[in-house]
């Protein structure tokens, strides 16, 4: 019979070589993650004669929630509860089905989407870091990603997570629209340009990227370029009143006060309660009173929401 140690020394070795052929799957950009109370270690447990001699940690997960649970469909009851309207709770269950499944995308994009719903923008990064790195091809999770990371302040890293988003799928006008709004937070006016240029490009129409690629260029202080994508990003979007208060401090900047006071009171119309657009329309109807005072408008008159609508 073989000894204990000899039982111990062989079942770590075969421990050590299962950890190197299936390394746990790793965010592509790392982010910050809250640790649950108990960190989950996944651990192999050595047994002489029925009595447990060792017990070896081998990873510890910071997105899945431990359960001695056997036969429950965590991942079910997650949807279930979601549906329901019990978010966290949702979370909950989708997390102790991760502990199941750590590298399963569907159970991950759920912890995802439902960590967003919570308010819980870094889990949200985490899962979708790990979502990108399984799904090597896709640039939709490294975009969830970007935007998880706007959300913590990170901007650096989500503009390293639009640019591989880009580099996957160089076609993706939501890449370039979250690398601009990542650069723009952090006054890379030229790259923010450079950025919602592109996403104009890939989609002409697009009235997000034409109001953003408007503001960057407001900041910029390249004034009648802006009139030029703000004009067009109130065609295509009418009915948004900071998109019309926008054109208007680009109209007032050039001059045109008459059709910036058309703006403001476009924007007031669409939404009575918009303070920017009220001071704006204020301050042009006291120039047209006082022509001689000249106007100081900034760029802190206007507005770039985070017009990102969510695809996952």
């Amino acid at each position: 019979m073989s000894s204990p140690k000899k039982i111990l020394a062989a079942a770590l070795a075969a421990l050590s070589i299962t950890a190197c052929q299936e390394p746990a799957p790793r965010s592509v950009i790392p982010s910050k993650v809250i640790h649950v109370t108990q960190p989950v270690a996944r651990a192999v447990e050595v047994r002489d004669a029925g009595a447990p001699i060792a017990v070896v940690p081998v990873e510890v997960d910071s997105l899945a929630i431990a359960t001695d649970a056997t036969n429950v469909d965590h991942l079910g009851r997650a949807t279930q509860l979601s549906s329901e309207g019990d978010v966290k709770g949702a979370l909950l269950e989708a997390r102790r089905a991760l502990f199941t499944t750590p590298s399963d995308v569907e159970t991950l994009s759920t912890v995802a989407k439902l960590a967003r719903r919570a308010g819980h923008p870094e889990l949200a990064a985490e899962a979708w870091g790990r979502v990108a790195a399984i799904s090597p091809d896709d640039a939709l999770p490294l975009i969830a990603q970007a935007r998880a990371l706007i959300q913590l302040k990170d901007y650096s890293g989500a503009v390293t997570a639009g640019r591989e988003a880009s580099t996957r799928d160089s076609g993706s006008v939501e890449a370039f629209q979250v690398t601009g709004i990542a650069q723009l937070a952090m006054n890379e006016l030229a790259g923010a340009i450079a950025s919602f240029e592109k996403a104009v490009e890939l989609e002409p129409n697009h009235g997000w990227a034409l109001n953003n690629l408007g503001f960057a260029l407001l900041r910029a202080n390249k004034n009648a370029q802006a009139v030029i994508s703000l004009e067009h990003a109130a065609e295509v979007l009418p009915h948004v009143a900071y998109v019309q208060n926008n054109l208007g401090v680009a109209l007032e900047r050039v001059g045109r006060g008459d059709e910036a006071k058309a703006a403001y009171q476009h924007a007031m119309d669409l939404s009575p309660k918009y303070v920017k657009a009220r001071i704006n329309a204020a301050r042009v109807a006291k120039v047209t009173q006082e022509p001689e005072e000249v106007p100081q408008v900034d760029e802190t008159m206007s507005d770039m929401p985070h017009p990102i609508p969510e695809q996952q």
